[in-house]
């Protein structure tokens, strides 16, 4: 099997795969801009359509003012073309995978990278996806040396990479950890259909990941005391004075797999994680509750699926869209992740299982879906290109918490529009 360090010559370093998908055009405008401060990275689109794919450069050229339209390669590539799957593997080092949802096109290319020694970096929010993943294909992975990471946008580089600066900044044990999120935005906030899209089926299909789990046969992590409490499904939070519900996205999937890892791996006490995102307002969490039990009612049923995949601004209440946000839009929203961590200043107060030592830290960045993100996989891609020494084994599946914790990440996504920050230090409960 093949392996990125074999004798074969691979022509690009990094290949972004569905770049005329929405949110591939924001990857390819980002790369585009960072690319003058990556010396010799030599890269390249691919998808479908040359058409499209080209038009995606020439928008690409007018926004951020590159040159790109004769500098950048076009590759054709299907993923239901095993064919075109591989030879696009075969020239390149690393690939971005955009492609959405991921429990229907993910696995072909990440099957595709395993057996042709090409990294493969996604930005799935898909627990299921993402543990099937994990499951199928780590050993195999191995083998290959071959990364396969996924996670790597605002699913889920914000919150898992937010833990490990919290534990390497938490002065003492750290035992327990809830963020909370709180986007701004201008009014219009619209997430792309494909976002939507991926709920839809992750809700349907919740039950898979039960099943899915079990087969990892894993031994359970310690129990330490005190316990995280565990969150009712909508309450006050004092410290924010916002209302909070549970976070919907991977970022607990996450984090525990990567706690798992730490504690097996590396013999780190693993932490305990919540993960929540705070409403606006009294009137923001009724529509939201109200929301939240017609998808869940209409995502059981495939005709109900279906009227939400028509019609998803409707049935959001204008959240999502086919069109997505606009770049006025984005230029307007943010997002910041507030972390509340509880621990113990010494080990006989850790035997004794009451905190004395809390923090407060943030992590806050622009826009998630589509400058966020985009930023994220880049810097995950090029940290994995410059930094695999510093990588756990020669390859496998991780979570971007498992693979870059030893790395410069959090360093190169404060340098780009991230902030990592402890608002308030340690203090004694």
């Amino acid at each position: 099997m093949a392996s990125p360090e074999s004798e074969v010559e691979r022509i690009y370093d990094i290949l972004v795969f569905g770049a005329s998908g929405f949110t591939g055009q924001f990857v390819v405008e980002e790369l585009a801009r960072v690319t003058d401060a990556e010396k010799d990275l030599r890269w390249a689109i691919a998808g479908r359509n040359s058409d499209k794919l080209r038009g995606v450069l020439l928008q690409a050229q007018e926004i951020t003012g590159k040159t790109l339209e004769h500098e950048v390669d076009i590759v054709v590539a299907n993923v239901n073309d095993e064919a075109s799957l591989k030879s696009m593997c075969l020239q390149s080092k690393v690939i971005l995978n955009c492609v959405g949802p991921y429990r229907f096109f993910g696995e072909q290319l990440v099957r595709a990278c395993v057996e042709n020694g090409c990294h493969h970096i996604d930005i799935s929010g898909e627990p299921q996806f993402l543990e099937g993943i994990q499951l199928n294909y780590d050993e195999k992975a191995q083998n290959a040396n071959v990364y396969v990471i996924g996670s790597c946008g605002f699913d889920s580089i914000p919150a898992d990479m937010g833990v490990c600066f919290v534990r390497e900044h938490f002065p003492g044990i750290l035992n327990t950890i809830e963020s909370f999120l709180m986007a701004s935005g201008g009014s219009g906030t619209v997430g792309h259909y494909g976002t939507w899209q991926s709920a839809i089926h992750g809700f349907a299909n919740a039950k898979e990941l039960i099943s899915l789990r079990k087969q990892f046969k894993h031994e359970p992590l310690p129990r330490y005391k005190p316990r995280l409490t565990k969150r009712s499904s909508v309450f006050f939070h004092e410290p924010s004075a916002k209302w909070a519900i549970p976070f919907p996205g991977s970022d607990v999937s996450v984090v525990r797999r990567t706690q798992r890892f730490m504690f097996e791996k590396e013999s780190q006490r693993p932490i305990q994680f919540g993960a929540y995102a705070t409403v606006s307002s009294f009137f923001s969490l009724l529509m939201l509750i109200v929301g939240g039990l017609l998808f869940s009612v209409l995502a059981k049923f495939k005709f109900g699926r279906n009227l939400l995949e028509k019609y998803p601004r409707l049935f959001s209440f204008g959240a999502f869209s086919h069109e997505g946000p606009s770049r006025k839009h984005l230029e307007k929203s943010s997002f910041t992740f507030t972390f509340y961590s509880e621990g113990f200043s010494t080990k006989e107060k850790e035997e004794e299982g009451q905190h004395d030592r809390q923090m407060i830290t943030k992590v806050s960045g622009p826009e998630p879906g589509y400058v966020a993100t985009p930023i994220a996989m880049i810097q995950s891609a090029f940290v994995l290109l410059k930094e695999s020494s510093k990588l756990p084994g020669k390859g496998g599946v991780f979570t971007p918490g498992a693979a870059f914790a030893k790395t410069s990440l959090i360093k190169r996504l404060t340098e780009h529009g991230f902030h990592f920050n402890t608002v308030s230090e340690a203090q004694p409960i």
